[in-house]
C-alpha cells in the first residue's frame, strides 16, 4: 500500500507544510495496519519516532471520508501534561480541516467541555480519572458523545500494565462502549514494551477484536551513556589508584561548586551549565532536595537562578511554566523532575538527562532517557549514583553501591536481550473491584445485585474474581452503609458510600496522601502531607518556607519564602524491581566485564564492590556469616518474590530455624540471627518449599495487608486473599529456594 497517497488531502498538505521528504517506517507500517485491517493496533517503536503522527495521520483521514456523528477518536494519556502537549500538536494538524480537538482533565477550561457536551465530535483527550468522573457525572451523555466513536488511542500504554490504574482504564473503555453501544478499534501506543504479544492480549481484551502489531525496522539507536558514583564526602572511590582501562569523563567537571558541596550535585551543577538537560529523581522529596541544592550553588556562585522543579504535588501553574520553558529551544534552563516529565512529553531540543540513583524500572530508564535525543540527536543520559561512607563498624550488606550495581543491571539488560518489564496480569485486584462497583451504582442508580455483578464481574481484568468473593463483598458494603437495599431488592448507594464517591479524590484509584494545599499570599504553591507546626519549615517548589498558618479544617497551609535547606515529605513511594534485574546485578558483581559507560569514580567503586563480593563468597552461595549467630541472605529476587520470601522465613521456617531479629533492605537482602547451621537452613527451607502450603498461610495472624487505596472498604478476608494469591509472587521464591538444594547436599 502506498500510504502516503491513501492519507486525505490536508494530512498531505501538512507533510508538506513540515518539510518532510518522506514517511519513517513506523508511519508506513502503522498506516499498513490502520487502513488494511478492522483489528486493534499496537504500535511499538522508539521515543521521538513519530508514533503520534503515525496513529493519527491513517485515523483521521478515515474519519475525513467517512465522519463520525459524534466524538470519533477518545485519546487516554496518563498525564496532563502529556494531554497538554499533544493538544498542541494535534490541534496544529486539525485546525485548518476544522476537526475540533477538547482536552478533558482538572485544569482544562470548563467552557471547552460544555460546548464539547453540545456538539460531540472530533477528538477527545482525557486522562483516566476525568473519564471516570466523566462517566459517572455525565452518564445520561455518555450515548450522546461516544455513540459513533470508532477509535481509541491509547498513549503510553507501558505505563497501564503493572497497576490497578491500567485496569481501570480498561474497564472504563468497556463499559464506556457497553453504555454508548458503540465498538471502537483501540491503537495502543508505547516505546518500551517488554512482551509485545502480552502486551497485544492486555490492549485488546474484551475488545472483540485480535490485536496487530506492526513489525519494521526502527534503525540503529544511538546512546551517549555515563554513570559516574560520589561519595557524598572526601575521599572519592578513584583517590590514590591507578585505573587500568578507567574511562575519564568526555568532558573533566571543574570542581567549582561551592566549598564542602555535596560532589554529586556539585557535578550536576557543572554539567547543565549552558545547557538545557532534565534532572530526574526517584521521588519528590529527592526532587525537592536535589532543587534546592543545586539553586544554593546558584546562589553561592553569584549566578542567576537557571533551575525549575516539575512533579505531582506542584499546582498547575508550576508544573505548566516548567513545561513552557522546556519546549523554548533557546532556554538553558534545567528542570528537577519525577515520573511527571517522564512520559511523550515533546521537550524541545534536549541536551541531556540527568538520573540521580537508578530507577527501579528498566522501562523508567528507557522512556528518561527517550526525553533527549529529539530532533535528530542520540539520546543522553548521566547517571550519578551516590552513597554515604560506610561506618567502620557497618556489615557486610552496607559495603554494596546497591544503586549503582542496579544502574549497571538495568543498562545491561536493555542492551543485551532488549528486556522491558512484561505486563502484571495474575492480580486479584479486589480495590478495584469496589471501586468500580461503587462507580456503576452512582452512574447507573438502582440496580439489582444480579444486573450489578453483570455489569462488573463481566469486565476483563475481574475474570479471577468469583461470583462467592462478589456476594461476600456486596453484604459487607451493606453492613456498612456503604450499599443500601432497597424495599424492592435493588442496591443503591448508601450515605457513607456517597460520601466517599462524591468526594473528587474518588476517581483515582492510586494511592494518595491527605494533602495539604500551600499558599503564599495569593500564589498557589503546591500541595504537601504531615504539614508542621507553625514556626517550622517546609520545602516545596525547589525553595523553603516559614509556616505562618496552618487551616486543618480546609486543609490549607500558609507560609512565607525564607532561606535554607530542609527534606521534604510527600508520601512513600515504592518500588517494583523485577527479578530479572536483580539476577543481572548478581552477575555484574560475579563477572570481570568493563562497561564502556563507567566513569572514573564509578570504574573504582565496582572493582572495590567486586572484591567485597568475592571474599565475603557472596558469590559462592547466597547465605553469607557475618559472625556469631549473625547472617545475610542475598536472594537475587525482585520485590514482590522478596516479600514472600520474608514471610516464608518467618511464618514456614522461623521455629525450624529459631530465626530472630529479621530486618530487610529489600530487595536486595535479609539479616537475621538463626541457631542452625549453614547446611541446616538451606535444607529447612527447601524441605518447606516443597510442601502444598496455602498462600494465606504467608499473612500473619490478624493482618490485614492494605495494599491499594480502596482496600479498607474491602472485607478483610479478600484483603488477605488478594495480598496472597495477587501480591507475593510465591512460585518466584519457591524457585529460587529449590535452587539452593545443592548447598544442603554439601
Amino acid at each position: 500500500m502506498n500510504v502516503f497517497e491513501r492519507y486525505s488531502p490536508f494530512i498531505q498538505d501538512y507533510i508538506y507544510r513540515s518539510g518532510w521528504n518522506s514517511l519513517r517506517v513506523v508511519q508506513n507500517a502503522a498506516g499498513d495496519a490502520i487502513f488494511g485491517t478492522d483489528k486493534n493496533v499496537l504500535l511499538c517503536a522508539s521515543t521521538a519516532s513519530g508514533k503520534t503522527e503515525a496513529a493519527f495521520f491513517p485515523i483521521l483521514s478515515l474519519l475525513d471520508e467517512d465522519p463520525s456523528k459524534t466524538v470519533g477518536v477518545l485519546y487516554i494519556a496518563p498525564l496532563k501534561a502529556l494531554i497538554n502537549d499533544q493538544f498542541g500538536r494535534l490541534g496544529e494538524l486539525c485546525e485548518e480541516e476544522g476537526i475540533a480537538v477538547t482536552r478533558w482533565h482538572g485544569d482544562a477550561a470548563q467552557s471547552k467541555k460544555r460546548k464539547l457536551l453540545k456538539k460531540p465530535s472530533g477528538i477527545l483527550q482525557i486522562t483516566p480519572e476525568s473519564l471516570e468522573s466523566l462517566m459517572i457525572n455525565k452518564h445520561m451523555e455518555i450515548p450522546s458523545l461516544f455513540g459513533d466513536l470508532r477509535f481509541i488511542v491509547i498513549d503510553e500504554i507501558h505505563s497501564l500494565l503493572r497497576g490497578d490504574r491500567g485496569l481501570q482504564t480498561f474497564c472504563l473503555i468497556q463499559r464506556l462502549c457497553r453504555l454508548a453501544g458503540c465498538s471502537p478499534r483501540r491503537v495502543g501506543l508505547s516505546a518500551t514494551i517488554g512482551d509485545p504479544v502480552l502486551a497485544g492480549q492486555f490492549l485488546g481484551a474484551g475488545s472483540g477484536r485480535d490485536t496487530v502489531i506492526p513489525e519494521f525496522d526502527g534503525g540503529q539507536e544511538i546512546w551517549r551513556l555515563s554513570m559516574e558514583h560520589f561519595y557524598n564526602s572526601a575521599p572519592q572511590a578513584d583517590e590514590g589508584k591507578d585505573i587500568p582501562g578507567g574511562t575519564p569523563p568526555s568532558e573533566q567537571p571543574t570542581d567549582t561548586a561551592p566549598e564542602a558541596a555535596d560532589p554529586g550535585m556539585g557535578y550536576i551543577f557543572e554539567h547543565t551549565k549552558g545547557r538545557k538537560c532534565l534532572i530526574f529523581t526517584n521521588s519528590r522529596e529527592e526532587c525537592e532536595a536535589v532543587c534546592q541544592s543545586l539553586r544554593q550553588y546558584c546562589e553561592a556562585k553569584g549566578e542567576p537562578d537557571r533551575f525549575l522543579i516539575h512533579h505531582g504535588n506542584l499546582s498547575a501553574s508550576y508544573r505548566e511554566s516548567a513545561e513552557e520553558e522546556m519546549k523554548d529551544d533557546d532556554s538553558m534552563m534545567s528542570v528537577c523532575a519525577t515520573a511527571t516529565l517522564e512520559l511523550g512529553i515533546d521537550v524541545g531540543r534536549l541536551e541531556r538527562a540527568f538520573q540521580v540513583d537508578a530507577p527501579y524500572t528498566v522501562s523508567g530508564f528507557l522512556q528518561r532517557m527517550g526525553r533527549t535525543g529529539r530532533r535528530g540527536d542520540p539520546s543522553e543520559m548521566w547517571f550519578v549514583m551516590r552513597e554515604d561512607h560506610q561506618e567502620a563498624r557497618a556489615m557486610l550488606p552496607d559495603s554494596i553501591p546497591w544503586y549503582l550495581i542496579q544502574g549497571i543491571a538495568l543498562v545491561q539488560l536493555y542492551i543485551e536481550e532488549r528486556f522491558v518489564e512484561p505486563p502484571r496480569t495474575d492480580r486479584l485486584p479486589y480495590s478495584l473491584l469496589y471501586h468500580q462497583t461503587m462507580s456503576t451504582l452512582a452512574s447507573h442508580g438502582e440496580m439489582t445485585p444480579g444486573e450489578l455483578a453483570s455489569r462488573v464481574l463481566t469486565l476483563n481484568c475481574f475474570r479471577r474474581i468469583t461470583q462467592d468473593d462478589y456476594r461476600l463483598l456486596l453484604r459487607y458494603l451493606i453492613e456498612r452503609d456503604h450499599i443500601i437495599r432497597t424495599e424492592n431488592g435493588g442496591l443503591i448507594l448508601g450515605l457513607t458510600g456517597e460520601r466517599i464517591v462524591s468526594n473528587y479524590k474518588f476517581y483515582a484509584v492510586f494511592q494518595e496522601n491527605v494533602e495539604y494545599t500551600v499558599r503564599s499570599g495569593s500564589e498557589q504553591l503546591g500541595t504537601i502531607v504531615k504539614p508542621p507546626p507553625i514556626g517550622d519549615k517546609i520545602a516545596i517548589a525547589g525553595r523553603v518556607w516559614v509556616v505562618e498558618e496552618v487551616d486543618h479544617k480546609r486543609r490549607e497551609v500558609f507560609c512565607t519564602l525564607v532561606k535554607g535547606n530542609i527534606p521534604a515529605y510527600f508520601g512513600d513511594v515504592p518500588g517494583d524491581i523485577h527479578t530479572r534485574i536483580m539476577e543481572r546485578m548478581y552477575r555484574v558483581l560475579s563477572e570481570d566485564k568493563s562497561y564502556p559507560y563507567l566513569m572514573r569514580h564509578a570504574v573504582c567503586r565496582l572493582a572495590e564492590a567486586r572484591e567485597t563480593f568475592r571474599k565475603s563468597l557472596m558469590s559462592e552461595r547466597p547465605l553469607v556469616h557475618l559472625g556469631g549467630k549473625i547472617w545475610a541472605l542475598f536472594p537475587w529476587v525482585g520485590t514482590y518474590a522478596f516479600l514472600a520470601m520474608e514471610r516464608f522465613l518467618k511464618l514456614r521456617c522461623g521455629q525450624r530455624l529459631q530465626l530472630k531479629g529479621l530486618q530487610s533492605s529489600r530487595p536486595y537482602y535479609m539479616q537475621f540471627t538463626m541457631q542452625v547451621s549453614e547446611a541446616d537452613f538451606y535444607e529447612i527451607l527447601c524441605d518447606e518449599a516443597v510442601k502444598d502450603f496455602d498462600p494465606l498461610e504467608l499473612v500473619y495472624p490478624k493482618e490485614v495487608p492494605v495494599f491499594e487505596k480502596y482496600d479498607e472498604y474491602v472485607p478483610p478476608e479478600l484483603v488477605r486473599k488478594g495480598f496472597a494469591c495477587g501480591i507475593l509472587d510465591i512460585e518466584d521464591m519457591k524457585r529460587r529456594i529449590l535452587s539452593w538444594k545443592k548447598f544442603a547436599e554439601e
